[in-house]
């Protein structure tokens, strides 16, 4: 219900003073505070007044409280209505459904966390479905991504249910995601009624446990050179696309940068007697189109790789198709015969230096350790740079609307062990 619960707020200067004072599920009365006007920005409650602890609020505990608070407020947004709010900014809801993949790991069978990859990258990208409805991608972040960790891990057997509260819907590669935020928190199976309600459904409903979505491994997801060779490494790692951002080091000189393939389908030609033949067209006489097959050696903040570019993939990155290049090269080197070598033109060599956003695909050969070189198969507008979500003050837009002799009564709402209290936002991830 709208006004029921109001955001309290502790700046980083005054947490050492009142964090060790509050308690899970306890009853405080608090007097002596600010009260400001709610930025209307990622908002964690509806009211539109923030509480705000000053330096000589005082906090004491309520053993026997005459008004019965409910020790939890969850607000849950559908797929629906997080897809109409996406990048809106706007008030931050919970989310709950069952996990169907864990970084990339199936359900079935406990996937496996590794403590100290989550603290390093402080990064967790969970599959879940609320219900019957559609798939989402779930990045936790941070003390989001930690706390998951640890709870998961401390599971004999893996959990079902995951709520996590406060979440950001963003449109990340045009497919909506949601994104933790710093006042995001983890809850599992029986940690909290509506998880402990949305289980005893999933039980009663054992079909959609069972029901395999082949979409969720294929849509691309963002990750670094190093976070797709570790993907690669996975034994449950499947054929999948990501996007990655990159500089180009080098072209690669040593290996021819294009091929002849079908004027049709674009498959590699074969040369017979006296023409050129495509085996998926089952044509013995084709006319041949020069198409990219360029080696890249790119790198990120993360490692090194070899980025092959292919066909249409080439035309993006230079502007110009191969077969135009070819073309370009004979006629100004008439005495060129066909066969000859063709150097590398200007139009790869300038793009050394330059950073992009590329599509990738992870083959079954790079699964099978046959080959690290990774396939690109598109080239993507750069994401754009990250910026600062505002950080959280204690007097909100600086509107005070009560004077610091007021006083109030507030519950503590699931005060857990390892809960950040007033931590700034976290700078965006480009997630």
């Amino acid at each position: 219900m709208i006004g029921t619960v109001i955001k309290g707020f502790i700046t980083p200067g005054r947490i050492n003073k009142f964090r060790p004072r509050l308690r899970k599920g306890a009853l405080y009365s608090l007097v002596n505070f600010y009260g400001s006007r709610s930025n209307g920005e990622f908002r964690v409650a509806a009211h539109n007044v923030t509480v705000s602890f000053a330096h000589h609020s005082e906090l004491s505990v309520i053993e026997d409280s005459p008004v019965a608070f409910p020790e939890n407020h969850f607000r849950f947004y559908s797929y629906e209505e997080f897809e109409a709010n996406c990048d809106a900014k706007g008030d931050l809801y919970d989310v709950v459904g069952h996990m169907k993949l864990v970084n990339g790991q199936s359900m079935i069978g406990k996937p496996t966390i590794e403590v100290s990859e989550v603290a390093t990258s402080r990064r967790m990208v969970v599959h879940i479905q609320p219900h019957e409805g559609p798939v989402m991608k779930l990045y936790l972040w941070d003390n989001a991504a930690i706390e998951f960790c640890q709870k998961f891990r401390a599971f004999e057997s893996p959990p079902s249910v995951v709520l996590v509260t406060t979440v950001n819907p963003k449109r990340l590669g045009g497919t909506l995601a949601l994104s933790s935020m710093s006042s995001s928190r983890v809850f599992f199976d029986g940690d909290v009624q509506p998880t402990r309600d949305y289980l005893a459904w999933l039980v009663s409903h054992p079909d959609v446990v069972n029901q395999v979505n082949a979409e969720v491994v294929t849509k691309r997801e963002t990750a670094t050179i190093g976070e797709i060779f570790a993907y690669m490494k996975q034994e449950s790692a499947k054929p999948a696309f990501f996007e990655c951002t990159a500089t180009i080091d080098d072209v690669v000189h040593d290996a021819a940068w294009y091929y002849i393939g079908c004027g049709g389908c674009k498959t590699k030609a074969t040369r017979g007697a006296t023409s050129l033949m495509c085996g998926k067209c089952g044509k013995n006489d084709i006319t041949g189109e020069a198409q990219y097959l360029a080696k890249l050696s790119v790198y990120d903040k993360s490692e090194e790789a070899v980025f092959v570019l292919l066909g249409d993939a080439g035309t993006e990155l230079t502007g110009k198709p191969a077969a135009e290049l070819v073309r370009n090269y004979f006629e100004a080197n008439e005495d060129k015969e066909a066969g000859t070598h063709v150097p590398v033109p200007e139009a790869l060599l300038s793009t050394v230096g330059q950073t992009h956003h590329f599509s990738v695909k992870v083959s079954q050969h790079n699964l099978s350790g046959k080959s690290r070189s990774l396939t690109v198969t598109k080239i993507l507008p750069l994401p754009a740079p990250p910026t600062e979500e505002p950080l959280l003050t204690a007097d909100g837009d600086g509107v005070i609307l009560e004077g610091s002799e007021g006083s109030a009564t507030m519950g503590a709402k699931e005060l857990g062990d390892g809960t950040e209290f007033g931590n700034s936002k976290r700078v965006k991830r480009g997630d």
